[in-house]
């Protein structure tokens, strides 16, 4: 529960004093931003493509992703992001949304000024580049995606989305490789990764049989990490984790 934190955005500036070394004087300003708090319901959105920019999403709870769609109606999956992620920074410098973002799970988030962001930025360089390495890490996790959907097999695709979910459940404090809740379905796990349903749903399958993963409804295991990382091609490079929770 919200009422269970100290300060609704410590975790925001507990993750970016990691990206930067700050002072004292940073994590009160950061502290001093404000927000004001939303629920948001499983597919509900966040943001829209096309969206005036006014406030940046910090995620306090729950699971949240990005997405893209087709003049037709095709969704494109970009990212999936969870509490601690300032999902949309890039709205405390951009005018509008160039993409969409949805509630996965039911999230509570914090909705912060962007106007105080881009105020606090210029008034405090340590928060400046804090908050870019957090988007250049964004970034690169955006450029794996594209390799994972462009040149991996459909059993690397999803084999690879499994570790990077499982590593970052970790680092939140929300599982490990021996279990966690994999909040996507197969339809938006496809979207995700350029695959049908049936599909996905094949490969899960393979995996399962294969003993690199077990199924439990949406309970993940990895009963050979090392293993499952090898069929995957994942490498924690991406991640930068030496400058993360």
């Amino acid at each position: 529960m919200l009422s269970d934190l100290p300060h609704v955005l410590s975790r925001m500036m507990r993750k970016l004093d990691r990206r930067a070394s700050l002072e004292q004087s940073d994590r009160d300003a950061l502290l001093d931003l404000p927000f004001r708090l939303r629920s948001v319901d499983p597919h509900q959105y966040i943001a829209r493509e096309g969206d005036r920019t006014n406030e940046c999403c910090l995620i306090l709870d729950g699971f949240a992703y990005r997405q893209k769609t087709t003049a037709d109606g095709a969704r494109q999956i970009l990212s999936i992001h969870l509490r601690g992620d300032f999902i949309d920074l890039e709205a405390a410098l951009l005018r509008h949304a160039d993409h969409n973002i949805q509630a996965l799970t039911r999230c509570e988030v914090a909705m912060v000024s962007a106007p105080a962001v881009r105020a606090l930025q210029l008034k405090h360089p340590r928060i400046a580049q804090a908050m870019w390495v957090d988007t250049l890490i964004d970034a690169s996790i955006f450029r794996e995606w594209i390799l994972n959907i462009g040149q991996r097999g459909a059993k690397a695709r999803v084999a690879h989305v499994l570790c990077e979910f499982a590593r970052r459940v970790e680092l939140a404090g929300l599982g490990d490789a021996a279990g966690y809740q994999f909040p996507m379905t197969q339809e938006q796990l496809g979207d995700a990764t350029g695959l049908t349903t049936v599909h996905i749903n094949r490969t899960l399958k393979v995996l399962d049989a294969e003993g690199l993963i077990k199924r439990k409804r949406r309970l993940i295991q990895i009963p050979n990490w090392q293993l499952l990382r090898e069929v995957a091609g994942f490498s924690e490079l991406y991640l930068h984790l030496d400058q993360t929770e």
